[in-house]
């Protein structure tokens, strides 16, 4: 896949940079960044309409063709950078959707998002190629939702992931006991969470349980951090990993209302400040964020702010 240079790289060592006592403590605890449907840098406008939209968006474009996969393209797209770039610039969690392409022969699945993605198997790679250089970063890969698979593609797509990462893959174990100084350790840096029950025989493939992802669901700021707030609340009982969702998810009537603009300056860059402001005034820790994913990422210095959290759990910078 093509990057860009972004002059941000500061980020890549993040994780092998941090304190001892930070690398000693639970994952869980520690706040970490990611992208929100990471692989949408790239949507294929050649390719049908994913099987993830509705019947009535499907027949849209059907009658309008290419005007409406640019349309849709405005606002499927929630990233701009690569995998390689958001990687380096810090963002360790990557929240992906993958499908089949229905009447494609064989198992071949890609991402998807309205449109579809590249081959899972070229960003895998491209995220292998980034640990294979940086061994103390570690990466959350969460398989959230599957369209059009049946048991095969599955079993493809697991087998592809041991294939990838190999020995890289974290078994299951208490999430407690998960920190990067046991990952280091064993050698692990990649945790798969893979939502299917097709995966809950395999030793490395976590069930999704482990990591809920609290949707808001809304266009309203005020309402979104009502949401994170409540949910946070309650994350402590779940004992697990937790995704904070800091995004705002258009309606039809917003789609309507900047269909030409699109995702990003229609929604996400006029609400930013707001949703950074909120970013910037938590603590991570037992009852704090553990990780928090953005839209369009390298907009404001998203991953260095969350990144920089991790320091008010060190006893001589805590604030009280």
């Amino acid at each position: 896949m093509k990057t860009r240079p972004t002059g941000n790289e500061r980020n890549a060592d993040w994780m092998g940079s941090l304190s001892p006592a930070l690398t000693a403590m639970p994952l869980k605890y520690l706040a970490v960044p990611g992208s929100h449907d990471s692989f949408s840098f790239w949507v294929d406008e050649d390719a049908p309409v994913g099987p993830d939209q509705k019947a009535f968006v499907k027949h849209l474009a059907m009658i309008f063709r290419l005007l409406a996969k640019k349309v849709m393209k405005k606002w499927s797209m929630t990233q701009n950078l690569t995998f390689k770039e958001q990687l380096e610039g810090g963002i360790r969690y990557f929240d992906l959707r993958v499908s089949s392409k229905p009447g494609e022969e064989g198992c071949e699945v890609y991402f998807i998002h309205g449109l579809f993605g590249h081959k899972v198997r070229d960003g895998l790679s491209d995220i292998n190629a980034f640990l294979n250089a940086h061994r103390k970063e570690v990466v959350f890969l969460d398989f959230n939702h599957h369209y059009a698979m049946e048991d095969e593609h599955h079993q493809y797509l697991i087998g592809m992931l041991k294939e990838v990462f190999g020995s890289k893959l974290c078994r299951i174990s208490r999430v407690e006991d998960v920190t990067l100084d046991y990952l280091w350790e064993k050698k692990y840096q990649v945790l798969v969470f893979y939502h299917h029950p097709s995966a809950k025989s395999c030793p490395v493939m976590w069930p999704g349980s482990k990591i809920p992802a609290p949707w808001a669901n809304t266009t309203d700021t005020t309402k979104l951090i009502q949401f994170l707030e409540t949910t946070l609340g309650e994350r402590a009982k779940y004992g697990s990993f937790h995704v904070s969702q800091a995004i705002l998810t258009p309606r039809i009537k917003t789609v309507v209302g900047g269909l030409v603009r699109g995702l990003r300056s229609y929604l996400v860059e006029r609400n930013l400040p707001v949703i950074m402001t909120w970013v910037e005034a938590q603590k991570p820790g037992a009852n704090g964020v553990n990780i928090i994913t953005s839209d369009f990422v390298e907009l404001v210095d998203f991953a260095s702010t969350v990144i920089r959290l991790n320091d008010l759990l060190l006893p001589d910078k805590a604030v009280t």
